[in-house]
């Protein structure tokens, strides 16, 4: 995925504030993990706490106060200066399904888009204490340390994540059903975690539907950066203004092929 200067690495000032604003997230979201939390619903009916919203403040504070020129979109407190050149696309915590029932599978992402491409994205596991970063021009690093995706060109053998079947509205549960059946294995419940998994080399597929640019603007560079794919279900590179449907493997064989299945 790439357009224009988005190519150019990314200055290494910007990797370090994006560490920073993850930083901010944890002992707040830390602080009401596992503690009575209210759960009050969205208009789209999806759970929110005072966790997500009191978490995002803290992350737009921060760019407010370093870079204010720069967009802000997020999740719980909407978008900001989002025609600007440089647009942060927040998710504090991304799965908060887990994340008020005790599981640690939750966690926060943060993208940096520039003239609409994701060229820096951090996922952050609070509960967990691990890390993904990814950034054009550089590999993914897990914990500081570089990861790669593993080779996998048949469907047979691959093992495929969702985070969950009921995620799929009718005629995509059709097309992700027809996949699944080919792979080796289905495995949901992971949330954002899956893709970590894929940068690892420890899965080799992930496919979702309707998911938001906060669900999957930061996950662009942490799978490109392992050397694995990500797209939209029909090839297309991940925009603000995709669908909602995403496709990532750790082989550009295999993701080929499950592109092919996910069209027809």
């Amino acid at each position: 995925m790439s357009a224009g200067g988005a190519d150019v690495a990314v200055p290494g000032e910007l990797i370090e504030f994006a560490g920073r604003l993850a930083d901010a997230v944890r002992p707040i979201a830390l602080r009401y993990f596992r503690q009575p939390v209210d759960v009050a619903a969205k208009d789209d009916d999806s759970p929110v706490t005072i966790a997500d919203q009191k978490a995002e403040t803290a992350m737009r504070a921060l760019i407010e106060e370093t870079y204010p020129d720069h967009g802000i979109l997020g999740e719980e407190h909407g978008g900001v200066r989002t025609d600007a050149a440089y647009l942060w696309v927040l998710d504090p915590i991304d799965g908060t399904q887990s994340f008020v029932t005790g599981k640690p599978l939750f966690g926060t992402l943060i993208a940096l888009l520039k003239d609409g491409v994701p060229i820096l994205g951090v996922m952050d596991m609070p509960a967990l204490d691990e890390r993904w970063i990814g950034a054009r021009g550089q590999t993914t690093t897990y914990n500081g340390a570089p990861v790669k995706v593993r080779p996998c060109t048949d469907l047979k053998q691959a093992w495929i994540y969702a985070t969950s079947p009921h995620m799929f509205p009718e005629g995509d549960f059709e097309a992700f059903e027809a996949l699944r059946k080919q792979c080796r294995r289905t495995i949901y419940g992971a949330e954002c975690y899956a893709y970590g998994l894929l940068a690892n080399g420890q899965v080799d597929l992930v496919v979702e539907s309707t998911m938001q640019p906060y669900d999957f603007c930061a996950l662009v560079p942490i799978v490109e950066g392992a050397g694995g794919m990500i797209t939209d279900w029909a090839g297309g590179a991940l925009k603000l203004e995709t669908d909602g449907r995403v496709a990532a493997a750790g082989d550009a064989g295999l993701h080929e092929k499950a592109i092919n299945v996910l069209k027809t």
